[in-house]
């Protein structure tokens, strides 16, 4: 196996050049491994500016935020103020949704693994005071359900706010401080900012876009999506090596570096622990925990998470069997390429593992049933329209909607072909992934209810 140090040197020597290789602006990467850490730096934080990026320099995490949002509410359980079994409106009166049925069973722990089933990707802008989250959580009082409670994983960041306002109550400070006091501060972390205010006092850096399709990236016009979803991943932005911090903590079953106790070690367990099985989805892994995406690397048990927010994409794995965490910090291009060739080599290099590769087309495209997926899929940021041309081709059209049409040209249509018989798969890679989208549930006349792509897309309705 490798030593750090020979990782070290491997950062030195390649990182530049796949940034510059792959369109990325700038990046970080942090190793842990045994308790030692090391990290490394390259590119710029903005092109606007030229500002170097460092090993210092804060990158939005975006969803990762998510797990640091799990642990709150896990410390709530530690002291016997939260039970995850019972509604959440046993501690949430105020959670209120367009299915008064569904608002009255969902459960904390529904909210943990994404199986809630209310509509998640809702962005409603609620100010930048500190009752932003309260406000948000205010708005989704005519979000739709998309299936029964506990039926199924959707990915839903709206239930991460939920949660977030959850945390507010039960501890009665802002969200923010919540996390700065019981998270931040028992960490020692030196490099980490929960909003915009902070971040400046940090080199921050900068989300990149691609104004035009194949368009070099360029500096997003907006920095952070709404302070209302902060507990979702809307804000928070900290180092890589502050992002190890955090992740230690999950490998040294809850207990900081002076040795205090930040997190039962009963509850680190649990948060490890499948909670439901997922969709075959590319970057997914193969199963959710409680706040932890859970992979399968032949045979090895890998918990992370993902992020992305307006042009930064952030990637964390880590490996228990191992003591091995790495984490990936970057602002725009081409970044799964980047994921890929880092991650790759340094959990081979690290731990003799192999990065399991992502789907790709077959080929020999397997026959579909046409009239199962054709129709339109509907959500509050996008309608996905999957159709077929005179050809007989299959395309999917995608037409963003509310903040999303702010942040580029309306996406091309893609072409797909069949991947397996609940599923199609796009021909062309995008970001370096071919996307897969399986179709499931039927809607009474032998049609797909959902297209499935991480969240569950509910047919719209004719």
């Amino acid at each position: 196996m490798a030593t750090l140090s020979e990782i070290e040197t491997w950062l030195q020597d390649r990182l530049a050049a796949l940034l510059a290789e792959h369109q990325v602006p700038g990046a970080a990467v942090g190793v842990l491994l045994g308790g030692e850490v090391i990290d490394h730096a390259a590119g710029v934080l903005s092109k606007s500016t030229g500002v170097e990026t460092t090993t210092d320099s804060v990158f939005q995490i975006g969803s990762i935020t998510k797990v640091w949002t799990t642990t709150l509410v896990m410390q709530l359980v530690d002291e016997g103020k939260l039970d995850l079994g019972q509604p959440v409106r046993s501690y949430l009166p105020e959670f209120v949704i367009a299915d008064e049925a569904a608002a009255a069973v969902i459960t904390t722990r529904q909210l943990l693994c994404h199986t809630a089933g209310f509509e998640g990707d809702i962005f409603n802008e609620t100010g930048k005071g500190d009752d932003a989250v309260e406000k948000f959580v205010a708005t989704l009082s005519t979000t739709t359900q998309l299936f029964p409670p506990g039926e199924m994983f959707s990915y839903n960041n709206a239930g991460f706010a939920v949660l977030g306002r959850l945390v507010e109550v039960l501890r009665g400070t802002p969200y923010d401080a919540a996390l700065r006091e019981h998270v931040f501060t028992p960490l020692g972390l030196a490099h980490a900012a929960t909003d915009p205010y902070e971040a400046i006092l940090h080199r921050a850096a900068v989300g990149h876009i691609q104004p035009e399709t194949d368009a070099a990236p360029v500096p997003a016009p907006i920095w952070a999506m709404t302070r209302g979803m902060a507990p979702a991943g809307a804000m928070l932005a900290t180092s890589a090596r502050d992002l190890l911090a955090f992740a230690k903590l999950h490998l040294d079953s809850g207990t900081a570096a002076d040795g205090k106790a930040v997190l039962s070690a009963a509850s680190v367990k649990a948060m490890q622990e499948p909670q439901v099985k997922l969709p075959a989805l590319g970057m997914m892994g193969e199963s959710w925990g409680l706040g932890w995406e859970l992979f399968d690397w032949g045979g090895t048990k890998v918990i992370g998470h993902d992020g992305g927010t307006i042009g930064q994409n952030a990637f964390l794995r880590v490996v228990p069997e191992h003591g091995l965490a790495v984490a990936l910090l970057t602002n725009g291009g081409e970044t799964i390429e980047v994921y890929k060739k880092v991650f790759g080599h340094l959990v081979q290099e690290l731990a003799g593992l192999t990065l399991p590769p992502l789907p790709t087309p077959p080929a020999e495209p397997v026959p579909v049933d046409v009239d199962r997926v054709l129709g339109t899929y509907s959500c509050e940021v996008a309608d996905i329209t999957v159709r077929q041309d005179e050809d007989g081709k299959i395309w999917l059209d995608q037409t963003p909607k509310g903040i999303f049409t702010e942040l580029g040209p309306k996406p091309d249509p893609v072409e797909l072909i069949g991947r397996d018989e609940q599923s199609l798969i796009a021909v062309k890679a995008e970001h370096g992934m071919h996307q897969p989208h399986v179709f499931v549930g039927d809607d009474g006349s032998g049609r797909a209810l959902y297209l499935h792509s991480g969240r569950a897309l509910r047919r719209a309705a004719v």
